[in-house]
């Protein structure tokens, strides 16, 4: 079939008879009024589009009185407040297991067990139970090199400490304390988190349970690199 007989035929004109076979500027007229008719330019926008496409996913959903495409609108604008708060939570906690991996308990000046012990009994009088916090963690780590519980391993992390000293012990409900300890010198000290007196509390009650213990392994230090 010739372009020009499917111009006939989309044109819509009925020929009783044989083909029309028209000349170049008939043909060419044609064309541009078929082209011309409103079905041709009745396309709606994108958004338009993107809306009823939404409307579509809600069918049978309920409105709360709105219009389709503004209650589609309501329901992509909770799923983004959702979706926005999701990565605003997530994102302190991400930097929290990056620095719990990262960063050494230890960063100044070695001190024993007791004058940390001090320095955190100290922090706790005037309220500051970041310090305390940060200081009572340093020491149970320090008072377990102390004891040969865990060997003196520059640059040792929080977690570290928790995972070696739970070897040391094997004991689940140590393990537990441990690890719950590590997450908390690590949030205050390089997550921003806050610390409370319970903080505190709970790392004097870990630090007395560990001293009455005796380890499994005492003549083998964890993490001595032996």
């Amino acid at each position: 079939m010739t372009a020009a007989a499917l111009l006939v035929r989309a044109s819509g004109v009925r020929l009783d008879g044989p083909p029309v076979t028209p000349d170049g500027p008939t043909a060419q007229r044609w064309a541009v009024d078929e082209l011309s008719r409103p079905e041709y330019h009745q396309r709606e926008s994108l958004l338009a589009r993107f809306l009823h496409w939404l409307g579509g996913l809600f069918d049978g959903a309920p409105t709360l009185g709105l219009p389709p495409g503004w209650a589609a609108l309501v329901v992509v604008g909770a799923v983004v407040v959702v979706v926005l708060i999701a990565l605003l939570v997530a994102g302190p906690v991400r930097r929290t297991r990056r620095v719990r991996t990262a960063r050494p308990v230890f960063d100044d000046a070695p001190r024993s067990s007791a004058d940390l012990c001090v320095l955190a009994d100290d922090a706790a009088a005037r309220g500051d139970w970041d310090t305390a916090v940060v200081e009572r963690f340093r020491a149970v780590v320090r008072a377990l090199e102390e004891r040969v519980v865990l060997g003196e391993v520059p640059g040792r992390t929080a977690d570290e400490a928790a995972r070696e000293a739970a070897a040391a012990f094997d004991d689940g409900d140590l393990a537990s304390r441990l690890a719950a300890a590590a997450r908390t010198f690590d949030d205050v000290r390089y997550g921003g988190r806050r610390a409370a007196p319970a903080d505190d509390a709970a790392l004097r009650a870990l630090d007395d349970a560990l001293r009455a213990r005796r380890p499994r392994r005492a003549d083998a230090p964890v993490g001595a690199g032996a």
